[in-house]
């Protein structure tokens, strides 16, 4: 028992200085605070329990005047004070450079302030690059710029109609695995509407389907035989359940607008040049072009279609026996384009077309050839490939 006693005691006084130390310099916590995020700052955040718990803090945080941290380093109760914002501007500016757009979503209906961070155009770039990179060009800038002046021109008629913030993030992310919890009390439910102009407004219209973008489809009509190695222009919805896309094929001749769904992402692509479906390409590469290399033309039905690019080869003129050390092809004004997709003996396997003065050439029975691009990429010319039909065609 004795034993017993004098070890109690001993613990005692051992645990007795820690009990009454003095809390640490406002400068010391910062510093460790910024070391210890920094260390372990990408790791935390991949947990949506963690992106939960901070929204906890800052929704339970007192709105009056805040205390300073106890005396006390085992005192819990000071840490619920903590709110976000409290994190050093670069520390709070890493982690949400590395939230997913989801938990961006999620983080700006925080607070107004914390908002204004997760709305900034740099944070949006980097996931409109990674995400819609591939099937967003120029030509589909110039719609989203257009489509936000109208709804700009609708939107001043119509001030008491305008939807706010957080309805067009729950129609773009209905996600149930984190709720937000907010004082009813709270200054921070009241919410201004998204700007429309702004990078986010651009990756949620995306997002959600609304918006109708620009862009080609490889193989359209699901790989029908008249237009495979082929594409062409159409207006495309995003379907986020399925992660594939509609699209809308413009008219052509007596036949309405077609409609194809569940497009997956390997079959699209951005626009390479800027040349509406229905005008001429000018062609910039005639002079550079050599027996063997890729390229794509355009070509249409009829007058009244639009141009689809359909991919081929450089080929030999029939005078050459395509030897390179004595091949005079390039030098001659007539370029022969070889569409090997076909049989030998078909009407479609190879055709010609004149250097000086091109223009569209052709006839109702054939079709009509109009530009011509050059594919320098190797990228490119790999997605022709895996598109490559599995039987020659006729």
């Amino acid at each position: 028992m004795l034993l017993y006693f004098i070890t109690c005691i001993s613990f005692f006084l051992f645990l007795k200085p820690l009990l009454f130390l003095k809390p640490l310099l406002s400068w010391a916590c910062e510093l460790r605070l910024i070391s210890l995020s920094l260390k372990s700052i990408s790791d935390l955040f991949r947990n949506r329990f963690w992106l939960y718990f901070l929204c906890e803090i800052h929704a339970r945080m007192s709105l009056g005047k805040k205390t300073t941290l106890a005396s006390k380093v085992e005192n819990v109760e000071d840490a619920q004070t903590m709110s976000v914002l409290d994190l050093p501007e670069l520390v709070l500016e890493c982690i949400l450079e590395r939230l997913p757009p989801a938990s961006l979503c999620q983080m700006a209906g925080v607070c107004r302030s914390m908002r204004e961070r997760c709305v900034s155009d740099h944070l949006w770039e980097r996931h409109m690059k990674q995400k819609w990179g591939r099937v967003i060009g120029p030509v589909a800038f110039r719609e989203w710029k257009w489509h936000v002046a109208s709804k700009r021109s609708v939107g001043s008629a119509r001030h008491g109609k305008q939807r706010s913030f957080m309805r067009l993030v729950s129609l773009s992310w209905p996600f149930s695995w984190m709720r937000v919890k907010v004082n009813t009390n709270d200054s921070i439910k009241q919410y201004s509407s998204l700007p429309s102009d702004s990078g986010m407004a651009w990756y949620l219209a995306l997002e959600s389907g609304n918006f109708w973008f620009p862009a080609q489809v490889y193989n359209r009509e699901n790989g029908l035989v008249g237009f495979m190695l082929s594409c062409y222009d159409a207006e495309l919805s995003y379907d986020l359940h399925s992660d594939t896309f509609q699209a809308r094929y413009p008219p052509h001749g007596r036949r309405a607008v077609s409609i194809e769904h569940a497009i997956p992402w390997e079959r699209l692509r951005a626009p390479p040049v800027d040349t509406p479906p229905y005008d001429l390409h000018i062609s910039d590469c005639l002079n550079d072009l050599h027996p063997g290399d890729h390229i794509e033309i355009q070509w249409r039905r009829n007058k009244e279609f639009p141009y689809g690019w359909w991919y081929g080869v450089v080929g030999h003129l029939e005078s050459c026996d395509g030897n390179e050390n004595y091949c005079r092809c390039q030098s001659s004004d007539t370029v022969v384009l070889e569409f090997n997709q076909y049989t030998p003996d078909s009407r479609w396997r190879r055709t010609t077309i004149s250097k000086k003065d091109h223009r569209e050439e052709g006839n109702e029975a054939d079709g009509f050839y109009g530009g011509i691009r050059k594919i320098k990429n190797a990228n490119e010319i790999s997605i022709w490939k895996n598109l490559w039909p599995s039987e020659i065609l006729d």
